[in-house]
Order: structure tokens, then sequence, then C-alpha cells
């Protein structure tokens, strides 16, 4: 652990990322980035017209309403404008308030949309275009992902939530899109950072709405600390590796080094979507699950136990007592019994079914209890790169039927086609006219054309 506060700023970890950020252009990026970039938008802008019509959502909006501001920003779904913060926050807790945009799983996990909303928000303050806005969103994936791959253990392991990570990316992300220079974006990441450190309880036990917003809180902040930095406020250089930095306070083996290859490995072409609205360790289990009671013909009734081997984080965070009795979609969406019961039920996992009518279904009480969790320390070592799961159906009569599998749906090597995300967004945009629809979906594969980032921002929302 490095504890030299005399080295020259621009020795630190925080300023060689923000000159590669600030170096980036546009002509820099493959096209199959490019293309990635306009896919994961798609999906995004999907997630928050499903989220954005969530309880919680709405009890932001209405502090937001009461508190007023400068309305220079739209909000995705409601297109309304409110001030840029207050966008930042709100886009992103609507991206992310079904836990159903996109996963990266490395050392920790991370879902780098929930830093979309910061350069979306920087674009319109900033009146640039489309271009900024993929440039942006390319740093959230490369600092975000690099950053989850750093620490070993994970920081998750430690007791630390990844929103810690996702404030400096965000800072990177909007930064970018502000055109703000190497030295503003580590006096951003420093500022983002010292006041970002998330606990992990709001993924431990029974959880709260804030399992869903510390990173969208997260992404708030990178975007503030930008704008503090272009005015002149300072933050710590060795907010990584410094005297009680991340580093010194987060005490695991940080390997820096994976931000060596920026630029030439891209880590967005590496991340995942979500098949289903849950936690990403749910989809392997699920998707075995629905398989074989499908190729079977099984329903809840047939079934005496299923049996789930899986990884120690699944079966720790996801299948812990108060995972059995869910009360609220923050619990169901992240307990790894209700979703297998949901797939055993309805034959699916899609967003309704974390409303609390079905949560509060007496047929969820009566079988989930026939689901039994174990951690498989051998799936655990081949974790990250495989997440291997394996489920055991016994039925009443005394089979036993297994299935397999190394990663789920949606993972790149087995990732979602077009055609699934524009499913996943027809199902999600509730409010959207088909015409809207496609004018959206037209727009993001053009969005580089744009002039003016606010006009595409503009017709993300519902028909009026």
């Amino acid at each position: 652990m490095g504890h030299d506060t005399d080295r020259s700023h621009t020795e630190y970890l925080s300023y060689q990322i923000g000159r590669w950020v600030e170096e980036l252009r546009y002509e820099d990026l493959p096209r199959r980035v490019v293309r990635e970039v306009q896919r994961y938008l798609l999906d995004s802008i999907g997630c928050a017209f499903g989220g954005w019509r969530t309880h919680d959502w709405g009890l932001v909006r209405d502090l937001v309403r009461e508190e007023g501001g400068a309305r220079k920003c739209h909000l995705l779904g409601e297109g309304t404008k409110v001030a840029p913060l207050q966008a930042a926050f709100l886009n992103s807790l609507a991206i992310r308030g079904q836990d159903y945009n996109d996963i990266y799983w490395q050392q920790d996990p991370c879902h780098p949309s929930d830093c979309i909303p910061a350069p979306m928000a920087a674009a319109e303050i900033a009146g640039v275009g489309g271009r900024e806005l993929v440039l942006g969103i390319v740093v959230a994936y490369e600092v975000e992902q690099r950053l989850c791959e750093a620490s070993y253990p994970g920081i998750r392991e430690l007791g630390w939530h990844h929103a810690t990570l996702t404030a400096f990316a965000a800072a990177y992300a909007a930064g970018k899109t502000l055109g703000l220079d190497a030295g503003q974006m580590q006096h951003a990441a420093g500022i983002a950072g010292a006041t970002n450190c998330t606990l992990g309880a709001v993924t431990a036990g029974h959880l709260t709405m804030m399992k869903n917003t510390v990173s969208p809180m997260a992404t708030r902040a990178g975007l503030e600390a930008c704008l503090l930095a272009q005015r002149g406020f300072s933050g710590p250089a060795h907010i990584f590796e410094g005297k009680e930095s991340l580093q010194h306070v987060m005490d695991s083996e940080w390997r820096w080094q994976v931000f060596d290859d920026l630029g030439s490995d891209w880590r967005i072409l590496k991340c995942g979507m979500k098949f289903f609205p849950t936690e990403a360790l749910t989809h392997a289990p699920i998707s075995c699950t629905i398989d074989i009671c499908q190729t079977h013909g099984l329903s809840a009734d047939d079934i005496s136990e299923i049996r789930i081997r899986t990884l120690t984080k699944a079966a720790d965070i996801l299948s812990d007592p108060a995972k059995y009795r869910p009360t609220s979609r923050e619990s169901a969406d992240h307990s790894l019994p209700y979703c297998i019961m949901m797939g055993v039920l309805y034959g699916r996992v899609t967003p309704e079914l974390f409303d609390d009518k079905v949560i509060q279904d007496p047929r969820v009480r009566q079988h989930i209890d026939k689901i039994k969790v174990v951690a498989e320390p051998e799936f655990e070592a081949a974790f990250p790169k495989v997440q291997r799961c394996h489920v055991a159906v016994t039925t009443t009569d005394g089979r036993v039927l297994e299935k397999q599998i190394d990663y789920p749906k949606g993972d790149p090597r087995e990732p979602l086609s077009d055609a699934e995300i524009r499913a996943k967004f027809d199902a999600l945009a509730s409010g959207v006219s088909q015409e809207r629809g496609d004018r959206i979906w037209s727009s993001v594969r053009r969005l580089a054309s744009f002039k003016k980032a606010a006009s595409f921002h503009k017709l993300c929302a519902v028909d009026e």
C-alpha cells in the first residue's frame, strides 16, 4: 500500500485515466464498440420506460417537483425537464429501477448503464451532440468495468457496494462529455470518490428501496463532481492509491495494471445484458429450472424439491432466510427462491411478477420452501470465467431431473440478439407507440449524426 501523497499529481492513476479520457476521440472507436454502445443504450432506454413508473421513482420525482430548479435536462419516460443533477439521478433510477439493465461481474459486479444519465445530462448542459454522448458512454463502461476487475478480493467481499465504483465512472463519463481536461477529471474523481463509499448493507438481508438507488445517487454525484471541478473545485489526486485512499482503506490487493490496456481491449464488448429483471446470479438457475419444467411438463404440485448448486455469492446474497419471505420488489428480485418459484408457477420471470399482488400470492408461500440452495466450492473456483449452476428437480413420483449450464442468456458468449433487445424494449415501453418506438430505435442507430443530443433525449418519452 502506497501512502505517499507528495508525488506529482500527474503520477497518480486518477490523472492517467483522465488523460486517456481527454485524448479519446470518436474516430478512435472501433465500429463494433460503437455498435455495442447503441445496443446498450437501446436496452437502457427500454429499462427506463419500465422503471420510471415504479413507486420509488415516483417518490423521488415528488421531492424533485417540490424542490424545483432550472429545467435544463429531459427525463426519460416522463419527457419533462428538470435540473441536471435531478435528471442524472432520476434517469439512472429509471434505468435501474426494475433490476433489468446490464451486468458485468468479475471481482465485483456493476451495471455500467447506471452511469449513462451522467453524460446524457452533461450533453444537454454543454449543448453538444451525439458523438460526445457516445464517447461519454464508452468511458463509463471502460472505467467501471476495469474498476470491478482491480480489487482481489472484490470490494463486495469486504462489505462495500459497487456503487462505490460507479461514482468514479460517472465522473469520468460526464467529464468527457462536458469537455473537461485530464486535471479537471482528476479533481472530479477525487471529489466523487471521497464522498461516495457505499456500504454493502443495501444488498444484505432485508432489502429496501436503497438497493436500486445507491448507484443512481453515485451517478448524480459523479456529474456534480464534474460541475464543481469545472468551476475550479479541487479533490484529492491520490484517491485511488495514496494515503487513506480506496486502496488503503479497502485493504485488498489492488491490480491497477488493468488500466494499462485502455483503448486496446474494449471492456464494453465483455459486458452482458439481462434476460430476466432480477439479480444477475439468479439467471442461470432460472433458465435451468424453466427448461426442466417445460421439457417435462411439470407444475409446482409435481415437484417435491428443487436443489440448486451455485456460487457461494449467490447462496449468501440471494438465499439467506429473509429471501424466502420477500415482502417487496426489492427483496423479491434479489431472492433466488422467489425467482425460481416464478419460473415454476408461470414459466417466465417478467417485471409484473414482482408486483405486491404476486409476491403475496399464497402459492408462493406454499411451494417456496421446496427450494434448497447449496454453495458449491468447485463452482466458486471457476468463477468469474464461468457462472456454473446445477439444478436438480425431484418430482413427487421420485424422478430426479437435472440440468447444468456455465453462463446465462445475455452473457457476451450468448448475447441477446437485436430482435430480443427490441422485444424487451417493446414489452417495457408502456405508453410508447409503435411509431415512436421505431423512431427511437432508428435514432440510436444514427446518434452520432445528432448536432444536439438533447434532440434525441426529447424523443425518449411516452406519447403525449
